[in-house]
């Protein structure tokens, strides 16, 4: 599994993840509110299996020297 999510897309996805949970544990939303655990956990893994499909990649590439 290559890491293909990255910084700021990282980041916005565990916050996400973290609000849409708390919303539908609180019953401010309805269930599709857990919808939120698959954001938060691609940006905990660092890989999206849907990046992956459509070619796409927001983490850094490493240089090489």
């Amino acid at each position: 599994m290559k890491v293909n999510v990255g910084g700021i897309d990282r980041i916005l996805r565990i916050v996400v993840g973290i609000v849409l949970i708390a919303l539908a544990a609180t019953g401010t939303v309805g269930w599709w509110g857990w919808i939120g655990v698959v954001p938060l956990l691609t940006g905990l893994f660092k890989f999206c299996p849907l990046y992956t499909l459509l070619g796409m990649n927001t983490c850094p590439m490493e240089k090489k020297s």
